[in-house]
Parts: C-alpha cells; sequence; structure tokens
C-alpha cells in the first residue's frame, strides 16, 4: 500500500517538472486564430497563436480577454520571439511588438528526432 502511494506521488512530481518546463527563441509563427466573441462583457478579440519551437514542440498561446490584439500584429509566416515558462508565454513580433499570452495546447511535432 505504502509502496503504491509513494509511486503514485513520485510520477506526479516527474510530471510536473516536465509540465513546468522553460523554452525560448526564435521561430516562424505558424497560424493565429480568433477565439470566442465580442460583446459588452467581452470588449476585445481573443487569438490563438500557434509556432512551433526547434526542440520539438508546438506551441497555442491564447491572448488575455483584457488586452486589445490588432490581427495585423502578428503575420503569418513572420519571425517571432517567443517565451514559454510552464503555461505563461510571451511572443514579440519582427515589428517588435509584444504580448504575454498562456499556453492552451503543447504537442509533439511530428519528424523531429528525439
Amino acid at each position: 500500500m505504502r509502496k503504491s502511494v509513494a509511486l503514485t506521488i513520485l510520477a506526479m512530481v516527474t510530471a510536473c517538472a516536465f509540465a513546468a518546463s522553460k523554452d525560448s527563441g526564435s521561430t516562424t509563427l505558424k497560424d493565429v486564430q480568433p477565439v470566442g466573441v465580442t460583446d459588452k462583457k467581452h470588449k476585445h478579440q481573443q487569438f490563438d497563436l500557434s509556432f512551433d519551437t526547434p526542440v520539438g514542440r508546438e506551441y497555442t498561446c491564447r491572448t488575455p480577454e483584457k488586452t486589445s490584439v490588432k490581427a495585423t500584429d502578428f503575420i503569418v509566416g513572420s519571425s517571432i520571439r517567443y517565451q514559454v515558462d510552464g503555461d505563461k508565454g510571451k511572443v514579440k513580433g519582427a515589428n517588435g511588438k509584444q504580448l504575454s499570452c498562456t499556453i492552451v495546447r503543447v504537442a509533439n511535432v511530428s519528424g523531429v528526432p528525439k
């Protein structure tokens, strides 16, 4: 009984260590999609920004609800600088515009050697 509890705790700690990874660098913006709708309560359009990293991860980063973002500030195919720390992200476009975002999806990119 104690052994299984210890193994469960060890597995949870290990999973948390991998989930809280840090990553940063330059890449190309893969996709930008609007999320949700705007109304009186939600005045600003949210966007999901998707990008692949050289370490073989694909991230989708969602802009905050209370931040105004122009779709033309982040052009698909343009160069960006990114920082990922757990579920928090920062993206800076080639035009100098920077925004903070929340990581909502992480995937391993297929075809990248491990």
